[in-house]
């Protein structure tokens, strides 16, 4: 059994009366794609916010790697290896595709604020970037203004800009939110792919994506776990088909 790189206790999240998370527990195992899900209003986002440290937690234990991280700001978590992808796609348009795997590059060698320095220094990593682009299928596009890229394939550049971090933890938000059918197959494959070796946690609404690729899935429902487990076992919980407004095992399951 692999050993948990995170591990979340009890954690809860309170807006003045109103539990958005309540006494939330689980483990994400290394190396494995674990998706958290559930209905709009579950909780999935505020729960990812609580691990990032964009929200403090009103109660609860946060451990990342054995380190209780439960009250470290954002930057210090981010530098021991947990790095987030937003749902809205978060890339610098008006620059190459290229400039925004090296700037997330930059960031990892803590050069991000030498403005001094010579835009030639950057050419060093230039032949890491194309490894990311590569890994991501964006090779070919290297030289474009993202601005031009399709959406589906934005979302794959954040994804390059976010290995370009070396996470420990890649979160990723929603990521195959608004994609059409051919980009989502396109991302739920490089998300599979990028995980190799390293370990997922995402939020997702597509069941189509989870079952593909999800080792454990963490359903919430009012802001606390309705079931856990491989996806075999939680697509035939009663309680998880009516969460998701009656649906039966069928509709849930989609085309698998």
């Amino acid at each position: 059994m692999s050993s948990s790189i995170l591990v979340v206790r009890n954690l809860s999240k309170a807006f003045k009366g109103f539990s958005a998370v309540n006494d939330v527990s689980f483990d994400v195992q290394q190396g494995a794609i674990h998706a958290l899900i559930g209905p709009n209003g579950a909780g999935k986002t505020t729960c990812f916010n609580l691990l990032t440290k964009f929200l403090e937690p009103t109660a609860g234990t946060i451990l990342f790697n054995g380190v209780d991280i439960t009250r470290e700001p954002p930057a210090q978590v981010a530098r021991r290896g947990v790095i987030r992808s937003f749902q809205i796609s978060a890339v610098f348009p008006h620059l190459t595709v290229m400039e925004n795997v090296r700037i997330g590059l930059q960031r990892a060698l803590g050069t991000a604020f030498h403005f001094w320095r010579p835009a030639s220094s950057l050419d060093a990593l230039r032949e890491r970037a194309m490894e990311l682009l590569d890994e991501v299928g964006l090779a070919d596009f290297s030289d474009t203004l993202t601005v031009n890229l399709a959406y589906g394939r934005k979302r794959a550049l954040e994804i390059a800009t976010t290995l370009a971090m070396e996470p420990q933890l890649m979160l990723l938000d929603e990521p195959t939110q608004g994609m059409g059918h051919e980009d989502v197959d396109r991302v739920t494959q490089l998300i599979k792919k990028v995980a190799a070796g390293r370990t997922v946690l995402m939020v997702e609404h597509n069941m189509n994506v989870v079952s593909s690729i999800a080792d454990k899935i963490t359903v919430l429902q009012r802001g606390a776990i309705l079931a856990e487990g491989p996806y075999a076992e939680i697509s035939k919980d009663p309680r998880v088909m009516e969460a998701y407004m009656g649906k039966s095992d069928a509709e849930l399951q989609g085309a698998h």
